[in-house]
């Protein structure tokens, strides 16, 4: 038989990767004892996680079969994974929820306080923050510090699982594979890939006239692994590429972005500020790359001319170290208000001329449905906004994640609803224009609620994920 015919055939590619694994099962006790710095977690969230490998991996195998493990590997998509817990929980339908974080600490899973929540596998913070893709150097030094050793050993955790587990794979092909490979029933949720991406824009680069000869921006070893007998469910973000998958048979769902389900802990009377242009300044939630996109917005804003009284807000991550980043806006001549409150949950105010910044921390669920406009080089954050209806400007960086290539690829995804500025004069003509012109501010944001839906798909996904796997 010939090579072509044997691929086409799925059994074989599965019986391929079944020798390999077999192979790794037996050589798993060699590494087992591996990287001393990669934590290690089976524990109740919110518990200090002290106990050796040995006693979590017999843990493991343990586990009853209506528990559910997730396998995330992003931000976002811990976001994501984050709010259908939330549901799944109130469903009270698995036993056990365990959760994989492939990408970062997974710390946001740290907030699920239940003893049914259990944080599994090796987490380690990578240089690049997840985001290796996005450039050799980037993937250079996730190599360095041992990225392949502890996705190998995740792999082997998820390699013992038994057979009647169920999981819920999130994100695109590593945690797609992950999930197939287990043998296990799995249902998986595509957040990254959109063929909006592709159909929106020029259309003339290399990697358009690909996704346009496939018919999606899923690859095709992604939609084999969606076609096998053990993938019960596909769920994707948009209607635009459920369609495209349902023509190579792939019954792909939409029900909205779980991104949108994050809502104000208070809520706050926006028209206390009217004297004020309400904008939101997104720098992102990795450091360093964070101080350096404030360092570019702090760069273009001051020179700017604002029609009238502006006050942008800073919501910065649990991570970030305030003191130096009030270090860079006194750099750019700014003047600490002491006696300003802005009842806001803000750590300090600072004005300058018609500027007034106030900058909190884990504040923008709060400060985002305030905002009028967006300066935005984040990832989630950007797409959370602009499902708000607020339109927004990005400024590419130096990376490791908000490059020149992230950005276009975004401000495709989202229409148009983010427009990437090229140059200090293109952002300032634009800024002007988003603050005079209500009317257009309110069409471009119309564009960015359509890319990402209404709120309520967490509750959707929660409810066809427990009818969908066996329980």
């Amino acid at each position: 038989m010939k090579f072509k015919d044997r691929y086409k055939n799925s059994l074989f590619l599965e019986q391929f990767i079944n020798k390999y694994i077999k192979k790794l099962k037996k050589a798993a006790p060699r590494f087992e004892l591996g990287i001393k710095d990669l934590q290690s977690s089976a524990l109740p969230l919110g518990h200090a996680a002290k106990k050796d490998l040995s006693n979590s991996l017999q843990y493991l195998n343990s586990i009853k079969s209506n528990s559910l493990l997730i396998i995330s590997n992003g931000h976002g998509e811990d976001v994501i994974a984050s709010l259908i817990i939330r549901e799944l929980l109130s469903l009270k339908v698995f036993s056990k929820i365990e959760v994989m974080p492939l990408v970062g600490d997974g710390k946001i899973f740290d907030d699920l306080r239940s003893s049914k929540i259990s944080k599994i596998g090796f987490q380690k913070v990578l240089p690049s923050g997840g985001f290796g893709n996005q450039s050799f150097k980037g993937f250079w030094n996730d190599l360095k510090e041992g990225m392949l050793i502890y996705l190998l050993k995740n792999w082997l955790v998820l390699l013992k699982k038994p057979k009647n587990y169920q999981i819920l794979a999130i994100g695109d092909l590593l945690p797609l594979f992950y999930a197939w490979s287990a043998k296990c029933d799995f249902g998986f949720i595509g957040t990254p890939k959109s063929d909006y991406t592709w159909t929106s824009g020029p259309g003339k680069s290399i990697s358009d006239l690909y996704h346009k000869l496939k018919g999606s921006e899923w690859d095709p070893w992604e939609m084999h692994i969606m076609k096998s007998h053990l993938c019960k469910f596909v769920i994707v973000r948009d209607e635009l590429t459920s369609k495209n998958l349902k023509s190579k048979r792939i019954d792909a769902r939409f029900f909205g972005n779980p991104m949108m389900d994050f809502h104000q802990d208070k809520v706050i009377k926006k028209d206390i500020y009217n004297n004020y242009a309400k904008i939101i300044l997104l720098i992102g939630s990795r450091f360093p790359e964070a101080n350096n996109n404030l360092n570019i917005f702090l760069d273009y804003l001051s020179d700017f001319y604002f029609p009238k009284k502006s006050l942008i807000f800073i919501p910065l991550s649990l991570n970030a170290n305030v003191f130096e980043v009030e270090k860079q806006i006194i750099n750019y001549q700014f003047t600490k208000k002491k006696s300003s409150s802005f009842s806001l949950g803000e750590e300090s105010v600072w004005s300058k001329n018609k500027m007034t910044l106030v900058l909190g921390k884990n504040t923008f669920s709060n400060w985002a449905y305030l905002a009028e406009v967006g300066l935005a080089n984040a990832g989630t954050a950007t797409e959370q906004i602009c499902g708000l209806g607020i339109p927004a400007l990005s400024l590419p960086g130096k990376g490791p994640q908000f490059t020149q290539s992230f950005a276009k690829r975004q401000q495709r995804l989202l229409g148009g609803s983010v427009a990437l500025c090229e140059s200090k004069s293109i952002f300032h003509e634009k800024l002007l224009y988003l603050l005079e012109n209500k009317k257009f501010r309110v069409r471009q944001g119309q564009i960015g609620k359509e890319r990402m839906g209404a709120p309520g798909a967490s509750k959707k996904i929660a409810d066809f994920i427990t009818s969908k796997l066996k329980y």
